[in-house]
Parts: C-alpha cells; sequence; structure tokens
C-alpha cells in the first residue's frame, strides 16, 4: 500500500467526498481488504449501492482490486493509500476546487462526529477514559503558525506510533489536528 493520494485535480477530490464513498474507503484502510457485499454489511447499505460506489473510487484510483485474495465470483477491493490529502491553497484557485475542499472538510467533520458520538467509555480501562478526548484551543497564529502546527502534530504522532509500535496495550485509535480560523463574525 501506498502512503497517500495526492489529489490535485477537483473533480477527483470532488468524487471522494460522497459520505457512502468516503466511509467505504476508511472501511478499507483500517480493516483491509473486503467485498461490496462485506462492506454493505459494515456500511448499513445493499451490495449494489456499495458496488456502485467502489467502482468510482477504483475509477479515481482510491482502490484496486486484491486479486490475491479473490473471494469465488465477488471482487475483494483494497485501498491503495493510507491516506489522501491535497493543498487547499492550491485547489482554491477555482471555484471548483474551493467547493471539493469545502465538501472535503464538511466529510471529515461529520465523520469525527460521528465517531465520537459512537465513542463509549463503557468497557474501556480507567486509562482508556483518562487518556481518550477532545480539545480544543484558541489561539492567533499566521498562517506560517497553522502550517508548523499541522506538520510538528503529524511528525509527533509518527514519532509516537513508532515509538508505541508493539506494546500489548496499544489499539488503533483515530488522532485529529485541524486549525482554521475564525470567521469576521465570531471575532467582532
Amino acid at each position: 500500500m501506498e502512503e497517500q493520494y495526492k489529489i490535485s485535480d477537483p473533480r477527483v477530490l470532488k468524487a471522494v467526498s460522497h459520505p457512502l464513498r468516503v466511509r467505504l474507503l476508511g472501511l478499507l484502510r483500517l480493516d483491509g481488504p473486503a467485498t461490496a457485499s462485506e462492506l454493505g454489511r459494515k456500511a448499513g447499505e445493499s451490495s449494489g449501492s456499495t458496488s456502485y460506489h467502489l467502482r468510482e473510487l477504483f475509477k479515481y484510483g482510491f482502490i484496486e482490486e486484491d486479486d490475491d485474495r479473490r473471494d469465488g465470483r465477488e471482487r475483494r477491493w483494497r485501498a491503495r493509500h493510507r491516506y489522501t490529502s491535497w493543498d487547499a491553497g492550491e485547489l482554491s484557485d477555482t471555484a471548483e476546487g474551493r467547493e471539493a475542499v469545502r465538501i472535503m472538510h464538511l466529510r471529515q467533520a461529520e465523520f469525527v462526529g460521528r465517531v465520537m458520538e459512537e465513542f463509549d467509555l463503557d468497557g474501556w480501562s480507567r486509562d482508556w477514559g483518562d487518556a481518550a478526548g477532545m480539545s480544543d484551543h484558541i489561539v492567533s497564529l499566521p498562517p506560517a503558525g497553522v502550517r508548523e502546527f499541522n506538520d510538528r502534530a503529524g511528525e509527533l504522532l509518527r514519532d509516537l506510533a513508532a515509538k508505541y509500535a508493539g506494546d500489548p496495550e496499544a489499539r488503533q485509535v483515530h488522532a485529529w489536528h485541524g486549525a482554521v480560523p475564525r470567521s469576521q463574525e465570531e471575532e467582532s
């Protein structure tokens, strides 16, 4: 699996921003190869619907057939990349690009909301209860400071993943970081 898929075409970003496509791609990245039927059960969708959206993800280069683990008549799909990235500044040079970035940011926020809504401390140790959660901060930074924050947060996360690789208490976790400026109206 390749590390990242860097998108520079707003049509490609828009294609993956469909809510079900985002979910299917996430499931393939997290849980590994699956058929349309398996993904349909996980996502609560029909296999016909998941098949259609998987073909769209394939068309735009997000997934590929998993020939190593073919499941009889049904295709098995796998993600081609660990994550998707794009340069919002570059894409924002056109109205179509700004719209694609806006839609994708909304999909990301929906995902964070869904994960937090589904998270329940019941069944987790006190250590996990103390460690898990979210916080938000309001700070004053220029664009260069926000870029540095994003870069350093990513570096720190990669360093910690390497440091704790193989730890028996390690679990896959959703980790987010982001920063957007407050609107002019909020600041008044």
